[in-house]
């Protein structure tokens, strides 16, 4: 066959032709250039990043015949003979098949003692050394400990845990990393150029993407587009022949889930049913395009990255991360990590997706605790109505009145000649009728602005009284804790009862030296507030009402302190 394929073909000859490893060829260069030549190199790192490909180069620049040199001719015997892989003196040795110790004693061990026959090296190039068994990675220790001068071992893996220390302590090891998928895809531009090929930079970043960070396997998918598409690629095509999961139906699911409209979510996994796409593709990639929105939330300018963002996508791409909070993207990243996870074992993958979606549509009605204990919400949030189970767990309570309130409403109506004697006199122009309206808009607007506040510290007041420029909440003694509270709040209470009247309104908060005992009033008769076991019970129900964390609790759940207990 004529024909290379472009993996063989566009094989680096020289360092500066290795992409993304500039850490480990400038090393391994200046080395070179100062003379400083090991005996024994470990190079790992993922599949398709340059691992044999760099112990080639490194043993032509050994062998050259300039060499040893950081710049090999590549037109000597030697260099030609290396890259080709007919060198004699160059072993090229797949652990994978000579994993015995006899293999190891045969091919390696028998040969140590051999002057190479015209390098200036003999060379032994191990790849995926880690699969050698434990016998014969012993029968190599000593060998690679101490070589004769004329000998190298090159060692590539990629699962640098499973080779042993002693070995790894006898080598010098360079890692080598995942290439970016923006530097795959400018070498793709360059090979496609060259190639004559015509396609545009997102056609070459997805193929890019979807090489995560093998340059090798980028080549072979380019090479298996061409074969499909000819001179002419799409990005149709690359994702067509690839498998990929479009970018346009990914953003239309993110879009859906941002817009809470369910049925549009299963609509769209539908379309990736019917499409033919690996379901655990679909999560994958969804995951990447909330990383990508997570990654724009945090850094904006990161919208023109071609990692991030096609051209034609970017628009959009900045509208959804506009409708998502960090904290939502974190939780989607978890959601659909988990759902793929789910998918590879599920027998109805679809429905996984379809729960998943779903799932995340709920999770971004969660408020953060933080804005609940805070009073940062601007209205107490809407509940469902409760089902049974949960209303045998917590009750739901009813909505506090001010006591004050509560004891008119306890107490029978007076007759109508008494209502009539208790009518306001003509000169007070309605004033109590009107102090009792604006009381009762300025507790409703203290429920609705912070429900916490309103439950835990207003509706515990033993009175309220409201004047014509003033309204007073007064607490019993035993509640010195919320008339803390309450004092730290009355700053924004006198800008909530100013708009509430319309004019400025003084709000006091008092605790008379000795309050009246209600407690054996409100308990049925039980232990009275003013002896000792009483007054300790209400200052621990006021200690635990002003924790934040219990506020939250009774903000989030429908439930109400009865008890209280010293541990």
């Amino acid at each position: 066959m004529s024909y290379q394929v472009l993996a063989r073909k566009w094989r680096p000859q020289k360092f500066d032709d290795v992409v993304g490893q500039q850490a480990v060829t400038r090393t391994l260069r200046n080395a070179l250039a100062s003379g400083r030549l090991a005996h024994a190199f470990v190079f790992a790192g993922p599949r398709g990043v340059g691992k044999t490909t760099t112990a080639r180069i490194l043993a032509r620049a050994f062998n050259c015949a300039n060499g040893p040199t950081a710049d090999p001719c590549g037109e000597c015997d030697a260099c030609r003979e290396i890259a080709k892989g007919r060198d004699m003196d160059v072993l090229e040795i797949d652990a994978a098949t000579h994993t015995g110790i006899d293999n190891v004693r045969e091919v390696i061990i028998a040969n140590l003692a051999i002057r190479p026959a015209r390098d200036r090296y003999k060379i032994f190039i191990i790849d995926e050394v880690h699969q050698l068994s434990t016998p014969s990675f012993n029968a190599l220790l000593k060998s690679i400990e101490e070589p004769p001068d004329h000998v190298v071992f090159m060692m590539a893996t990629t699962e640098l845990e499973k080779i042993p220390e002693t070995v790894l302590s006898r080598s010098q090891v360079y890692e080598f990393r995942a290439i970016s998928s923006k530097a795959i895809a400018q070498k793709l531009r360059e090979i496609v150029d060259v190639e004559k090929i015509t396609v545009s930079d997102e056609s070459l970043q997805l193929i890019a993407r979807d090489a995560e960070g093998s340059m090798r396997d980028a080549q072979s998918k380019l090479d298996q587009v061409i074969a499909f598409t000819g001179a002419t690629i799409t990005g149709d095509d690359v994702a067509t022949v690839l498998g990929l999961v479009g970018r346009d139906l990914l953003l239309d699911i993110v879009e859906a889930v941002a817009d809470e409209n369910a049925p549009a979510a299963f609509a769209h996994a539908a379309r990736a049913v019917e499409m033919g796409f690996d379901l655990r593709a679909v999560c994958r990639e969804l995951s990447r395009v909330v990383r990508d929105l997570l990654v724009v939330s945090v850094d904006a300018t990161r919208l023109n990255d071609p990692e991030i963002a096609g051209e034609g996508e970017r628009e959009r791409l900045k509208s959804l991360a506009a409708q998502y909070s960090r904290e939502d993207l974190l939780r989607a990243f978890d959601l659909l990590t988990k759902a793929e996870a789910d998918i590879r074992g599920a027998a109805q993958p679809r429905y996984h997706l379809e729960m998943a979606l779903l799932r995340w549509i709920y999770l971004r009605k969660l408020t953060p605790i933080e804005d609940l204990i805070a009073g940062a919400v601007g209205a107490a949030p809407e509940r469902p109505a409760p089902s049974n189970r949960a209303s045998v767990a917590a009750p739901p309570r009813p909505a506090p009145d001010p006591p004050a309130r509560a004891a008119a409403k306890a107490s029978a109506p007076p007759p109508a000649a008494a209502r009539a004697a208790a009518a306001p006199p003509a000169h007070d122009n309605g004033a109590p009728a009107k102090a009792a309206g604006f009381k009762d808009a300025l507790l409703a607007e203290i429920r609705k602005s912070k429900p916490v506040f309103y439950s835990t510290v207003c509706a515990q007041a033993q009175k309220i009284d409201a004047a014509a420029d003033r309204i007073t909440f007064t607490f019993s003694a035993n509640q010195r804790t919320l008339l803390n509270m309450f004092e730290q709040n009355r700053a924004w209470l006198e800008t909530l009862a100013q708009q509430a009247a319309g004019r400025r309104i003084a709000v006091a908060g008092v605790q008379p030296d000795a309050a009246p005992s209600s407690d054996a009033a409100r308990t049925g008769g039980q232990t009275p507030i003013d002896t000792p076991q009483g007054d300790r019970k209400s200052e621990l129900r006021e200690q635990a009402l002003a924790d934040a964390a219990v506020q939250a609790v009774l903000e989030i759940f429908p439930a109400e302190i009865r008890d209280v207990e010293e541990m």
